[in-house]
């Protein structure tokens, strides 16, 4: 795969040159790693539309895992403890049989957090503006790259995805506000 688009986000890709050189070097070599022309088609016959080949995001999403993991960049899970506190006194909450709730990130390693978002569009805003400021105020990154496709790429995939484009127009629009941290955001097209 290639990077198509680059934008910066409260200074990230100013920050991550800086200061995360070699985990930015890791991070072009995993995406271009990343072979897209194996992962079309790799979906079921319902998925797909008449007369069109699909990318797979579950596939895309797991040749990145390898990747990514293959030079010890893990996932970063944090359990969510949910307060009762807030509950009317005429509710109670059944109790739970599952395992607890929790947050996680893509990918972490020396304090760089990255997420690769193939799914629906809410994450993309959510991860930059949400999540990565969670992660930072528990002390686990201090900066953030977010690796979504372009437009043209979102096009040809077997879900309903968002893109580049609009999630930049959406932070450009949105502002930056004195809790957001350095983010890099990549937008990345097929090979």
């Amino acid at each position: 795969m290639i990077i198509a688009g680059v934008y910066s986000f409260k200074k990230g890709r100013e920050v991550i040159e800086e200061k995360f050189g070699n985990e930015l070097i890791e991070i072009r070599r995993c995406i271009n790693a990343v072979d897209s022309k194996k992962h079309r088609g790799k979906i079921s016959e319902e998925q797909t539309m008449v007369g069109r080949t699909l990318y797979s995001p579950t596939s895309l999403n797991k040749s990145f895992e390898k990747e990514f993991n293959a030079l010890h960049w893990y996932k970063n899970r944090i359990t969510c403890k949910y307060s009762t506190e807030y509950y009317t006194d005429n509710y109670q909450p059944p109790p739970t049989k599952t395992r607890p709730p929790y947050r996680e990130m893509d990918f972490v390693k020396n304090r760089l957090g990255i997420e690769v978002q193939f799914g629906k569009y809410a994450f993309m805003v959510y991860n930059v503006c949400a999540k990565m400021t969670i992660f930072n105020k528990l002390g686990i990154i201090d900066a953030g790259v977010e690796i979504v496709p372009v437009k043209e790429f979102a096009n040809d995939m077997s879900t309903g995805v968002s893109y580049f484009e609009q999630f930049i127009w959406d932070l450009e629009h949105r502002g930056i506000s004195d809790i957001d941290i350095p983010v890099l955001i990549l937008g990345i097209a097929g090979n």
